[in-house]
């Protein structure tokens, strides 16, 4: 069975913070223009899972994804969904855009977790007042991040969907949170916490627990889980608890970027 699903891509973030996402600046790392963040490059795929399972994937489904190549705006991007008959629970997606693989990644429904954090092990805590520059010690492993908040509400949803193209009806019929949405958090986990440089989301693994539902106020907890170099790229990996009313389990997330490119290191 194959499902296809085709973008129009669209950079929410072109006039963001991250400078990777501004043209001038992708193409001095010799990009094509600034990149569509890849959370939103997830939300494309993630219309393969939903389109496949309903409601049931966002209440308990998992899927990651590895960003490998960039998605520009205004280009299609073309989501393909493969479910193998052998192998009904896995849902192989990826993404092609420009006649190249730009991004890869595996859905499932299963009925045992692939992992789940705990509350008591993602504690609350304060926001910076001023956020150090990112670095292996303000982004230490084992160390707890500022929580943010957000919402999912009627303006943001609205919003939200007509950002990521997303069509289909169970959104907006039953109110209920798009993965993306929550993908987003993560992203605003590490961007809120640390000052950072021009830097890349390279690949997330969500986990469901409980779709959070229209008007319910959600926390993102982080906690960094590694922080290493790989190729002259310093990377860093979070988990991230999104936490919604009455300590309700949203999803967990494991979330990987390169925080500080090589070609930023080479040029200090």
């Amino acid at each position: 069975m194959q499902l296809s699903h085709t973008v129009e891509a669209y950079n929410t973030a072109q006039t963001s913070e991250n400078k990777i996402h501004d043209d001038d600046t992708a193409r001095k790392f010799g990009f094509e223009g600034g990149l569509v963040p890849g959370v939103e490059v997830f939300a494309y795929m993630a219309h393969a899972p939903v389109a496949h399972w309903g409601r049931e994937w966002l209440d308990k489904g998992e899927m990651t994804a590895r960003f490998g190549k960039p998605v520009y705006d205004g280009k299609k991007a073309i989501v393909t969904g493969i479910v193998e008959q052998d192998k009904p629970t896995d849902l192989t997606v990826s993404i092609e855009s420009l006649g190249q693989s730009c991004a890869s990644g595996l859905a499932r429904l299963d009925s045992t977790p692939a992992f789940a954090f705990e509350l008591k092990d993602m504690p609350k805590a304060a926001l910076p007042d001023v956020r150090p520059k990112a670095s292996p010690e303000s982004l230490k492993p084992g160390l707890t991040l500022g929580t943010v908040s957000l919402c999912w509400d009627a303006v943001s949803s609205i919003a939200y969907l007509t950002d990521v193209r997303e069509t289909l009806p169970l959104f907006e019929d039953e109110g209920v949170c798009h993965t993306g949405f929550l993908l987003r958090a993560a992203n605003s986990a590490l961007s809120q916490n640390v000052v950072l440089g021009p830097w890349i989301h390279v690949g997330s693994h969500i986990q469901n627990h409980s779709a959070a539902q229209l008007g319910e106020k959600l926390e993102a907890r982080a906690i960094v889980r590694d922080n290493y170099e790989n190729k002259g790229h310093l990377f860093v990996e979070l988990d991230v608890l999104i936490v919604g009313p009455d300590d309700r389990n949203i999803a967990s997330i494991r979330h990987t970027a390169i925080y500080e490119p090589r070609q930023v290191r080479n040029a200090a």
